[in-house]
């Protein structure tokens, strides 16, 4: 038991420094452009691919579960973490390489893909400790504590992941490219 106390504090510090280190280091890069790099232009349609490939991929880790195959479940959500991973290095990696893109529309749609994008944000960041403390739950062993809070994580997750490809989809007419 005490081990298992001693692990769970050590999860929680990881994922104390990782959740805020993260968006910080997100922030500073996305100021950083990369001198004589031809733009990765090609990045936004395959990280838009991630998060719709990762909204389906959570459907289906949520019925892995309820119908009983943890071990599918556990893989999915598992390859969800990583897809993520993907996502941010790829995200970063266009904005380093790629001037920013002004959406372009006019009238109330404007005002409803600034919701849809300042709310994205706003909970991936917010996503970053739910998801590592879930997944800790879950490796530790606290599977009712895992149940608990991914009953929160899940539904934000999904959100963050559809809005992805929404973000995506209303502003790449308005790409360069």
């Amino acid at each position: 038991m005490q081990g298992k106390v001693q692990d769970e504090k050590k999860f929680n510090r990881l994922i104390a420094i990782v959740s805020i280190v993260i968006p910080i280091v997100v922030a500073a890069l996305f100021g950083v452009k990369l001198p004589n790099v031809e733009p990765l232009s090609f990045l936004p349609p395959i990280y838009a691919a991630i998060n719709g490939l990762t909204a389906v991929l959570l459907l289906a880790a949520v019925w892995a579960i309820k119908n009983g195959n943890e071990k599918l479940h556990q893989n999915l959500m598992t390859t969800n973490i990583v897809l993520s991973l993907l996502f941010l290095v790829m995200y970063i990696a266009y904005h380093m390489t790629s001037d920013s893109t002004s959406y372009g529309g006019e009238g109330a749609i404007k005002y409803v893909y600034y919701f849809i994008l300042i709310t994205h944000i706003i909970l991936s960041i917010a996503l970053i400790p739910l998801v590592l403390r879930t997944y800790a739950m879950a490796y530790l062993g606290k599977f009712e504590d895992h149940r608990a809070l991914a009953k929160y994580t899940f539904p934000i997750w999904i959100y963050v992941a559809v809005t992805g490809v929404v973000v995506y989809l209303m502003i790449s007419p308005y790409y360069a490219y």
